[in-house]
C-alpha cells in the first residue's frame, strides 16, 4: 500500500460516511446552534432571576422544549433520521412535559 492511497481511502471514508447519514453540517452551523442554545440557557437564567410570576414555569417549559429540539435534531441526527425515531421523541418530550406540569399544578406551583 502506497502512501498515495492513504488519503483516498480516508477520503472514500468519509464519503461512505456521509452516505450513511444522508447529510453534512458544517461547522458554521454547529458555531450558530451552539449560540442559539447559549441564548436560550442565559435567557432561562434571566427568568428565573427577573421573577416572572405565574409565567416563569411556562416560560421555562418553552426554552426547554425549544432546547431539547434543537439537541435531538442536530446533534443526535433525528432531523434526517426516520419518522418512528422522531415520533419516540416527540411522544417522550411531550410525556414529560404534560406529566411535569400536572405535578406542579398538583403542587400549586403555578400559584402566586
Amino acid at each position: 500500500m502506497s502512501t498515495d492511497t492513504a488519503p483516498t481511502d480516508a477520503h472514500a471514508e468519509h464519503e461512505s460516511h456521509d452516505d450513511l447519514y444522508g447529510h453534512e453540517i458544517s461547522d458554521r452551523s454547529y458555531i450558530v446552534i451552539a449560540l442559539i442554545l447559549a441564548v436560550l440557557t442565559a435567557l432561562e437564567v434571566a427568568a428565573t432571576e427577573v421573577g416572572l410570576g405565574s409565567f416563569l414555569i411556562p416560560a421555562l417549559l418553552i426554552m426547554m422544549a425549544i432546547k431539547f429540539f434543537i439537541v435531538v435534531s442536530y446533534f443526535m441526527h433525528l432531523k434526517h433520521d426516520s419518522a418512528l425515531f422522531k415520533f419516540s421523541f416527540y411522544v417522550g418530550l411531550t410525556g414529560a412535559v404534560v406529566l411535569y406540569s400536572v405535578m406542579l399544578t398538583t403542587f400549586h406551583f403555578f400559584i402566586d
